[in-house]
């Protein structure tokens, strides 16, 4: 085992983490407690188990699963063989699942109980995929019991991993149909945590409450870095607002990751159940003006919000609401951020550009698709595909996304407008379409679709029954308008702009 002198790896924290933290909580659920020894002790047997099948250094594992105390262990056996994690959107269809395994092409796949009618022919069709587990008690013929993987002998040899190698693979939107997986290598993620830790301030006396999907950078970004700060995650499976409340209460839970409408929920039950949430220090995320005044009216904690991405490890540029609102925040310490013109070239301040970014927070480039991370990383710095001013006192504000990036966000999940007019474009009698984002109480953002068709045939409900019929369902068009006619540019295609002023932002 030969490692880089100057290397640390997402591995190397948990096994800091052991040593400097000990018997200190790392991980909390339900009645169970792990502190950080023994979570590096169920990481290191877990490692065993996966060596132990021949699975090894770059070899992918794909988890379709909600949160679990062993999905976080996955993390982090994975990190300590170089084995790279791959976890899936468990809202996805069983068809888009399908086509992100194919593109992991994974050595194993790990689903729950939740997950698995969506993939329990699967071990007999996929014979690429050798290993087939299930967290809990194993019900599906040919899954076996993820905890059998356990080998508490002595831990296996370690691999060399350096900082630079792919610690996990992230999916994003599916601009192209089958969603990209951004790479992200240990340097980024401990990058990412070392700019949590200094930015917002965590420390070991810190509780963060790990209740959105560990699928998304948002989730494994709050655990590691509160994991980096010896702080511990207060796990659920998925996020229940009443059962929330109890957690921060009872655990003292200083931090919450938030998209709408997790916050509305959470006030809301936190009122219906008397409580104050006294132990709240932070709630980091986006939302609405309106829920942000409610969170600083209502409890001593304060709102973060920024700009970021998958593809740059979390935020890149942070702030307090209160310290400047409705701006997006200053770069973090170890990014560069500016934006440019169609020929990458610098605008003035109060000029709306390109968001670019360049520094250790930038991921590896998107899994198999090396044409598509050339382009995004062109010109040494990453092209985010969304548009934003800076003032004069260097903050960002965020302006809107580039046409040919335009993106809707339900509830903090990723819709690309050119997918779901894929799907609708499927209906007889339909000759053209145009989707985009409205603005929505409830989820942030909400889908509209206005559809060209020849007769009055369809309902906006048999619409939007037939998207979420196709894809996942928070993907389907919560209004829908009919035309006989869409505006068309001069070389035929829907004019995006025109329809948008025609049909407007109501629902």
């Amino acid at each position: 085992m030969n490692m880089h002198v100057h290397g640390f790896t997402v591995y190397d924290m948990i096994a800091r983490g052991a040593f400097v933290y000990g018997d200190a909580p790392a991980v909390l659920h339900g009645d169970r407690q792990l502190s950080f020894r023994e979570f590096r002790r169920q990481v290191d047997a877990l490692a065993g188990g996966l060596v132990a099948l021949g699975i090894g250094k770059g070899d992918r594992i794909c988890v379709l699963a909600q949160n679990d105390t062993a999905y976080l262990e996955l993390y982090g056996a994975c990190a300590r063989q170089g084995i790279v994690a791959y976890p899936i959107n468990w809202r996805l269809t069983a068809q888009e699942v399908e086509l992100v395994v194919d593109r992991a092409a994974p050595r194993m796949m790990v689903v729950d109980t939740s997950t698995l009618p969506v993939v329990a022919g699967w071990p007999k069709e996929k014979p690429s995929v050798a290993h087939w587990y299930q967290f809990g008690e194993a019900s599906g013929p040919a899954f076996k019991p993820f905890a059998a993987l356990y080998r508490t002998a002595s831990p296996p040899p370690r691999p060399a991993v350096s900082a630079d190698d792919p610690f996990a693979v992230i999916s994003t939107a599916a601009v192209d149909v089958i969603p990209r997986g951004a790479v992200l290598t240990h340097a980024n993620m401990i990058a990412a945590n070392l700019t949590a830790m200094a930015s917002i301030g965590y420390t070991a006396a810190d509780r963060y409450l790990l209740a959105l999907p560990l699928f998304h950078i948002t989730a494994l970004g709050g655990a590691i870095a509160h994991m980096h700060a010896g702080a511990a995650s207060v796990l659920v499976s998925r996020f229940d607002a009443e059962e929330a409340v109890r957690l921060i209460d009872r655990h003292a839970v200083t931090h919450v990751s938030d998209f709408p409408p997790v916050l509305t929920n959470l006030l809301d039950a936190a009122e219906k159940l008397g409580s104050r949430l006294p132990s709240l220090k932070h709630v980091s995320g986006l939302d609405a003006p309106q829920t942000i005044e409610r969170l600083h009216a209502q409890t001593r904690a304060q709102f973060w919000t920024g700009f970021g991405q998958s593809e740059t490890s979390g935020f890149v540029t942070l702030q307090r609401v209160r310290d400047k609102p409705g701006a997006a925040g200053k770069p973090v310490p170890v990014c560069d951020v500016k934006l440019v013109d169609d020929d990458d070239r610098e605008v003035d301040v109060g000029t709306p550009g390109e968001i670019v970014v360049r520094g250790p927070l930038v991921f590896q480039g998107y899994f198999d698709q090396a044409d598509v991370t050339a382009y995004t990383l062109r010109n040494g710095w990453h092209h985010t595909g969304d548009v934003g001013r800076f003032d004069a006192d260097g903050y960002l504000y965020y302006v809107k996304r580039k046409p040919e990036k335009e993106l809707i966000k339900p509830g903090g999940e990723n819709v690309y407008p050119a997918e779901v007019e894929t799907v609708i474009m499927q209906l007889p009698g339909v000759r053209g379409v145009c989707v985009y984002g409205i603005p929505d109480a409830k989820w942030g953002e909400a889908i509209k679709a206005v559809v060209e068709v020849t007769d009055g045939r369809y309902t906006a409900q048999q619409v939007s029954d037939f998207v979420a019929s196709k894809i996942a369902r928070f993907k389907r068009p919560h209004a829908v308008a009919f035309t006989d006619a869409l505006p068309r540019t001069a070389e035929g295609v829907v004019d995006r702009e025109a329809v948008k002023a025609k049909w407007g932002h109501a629902r």
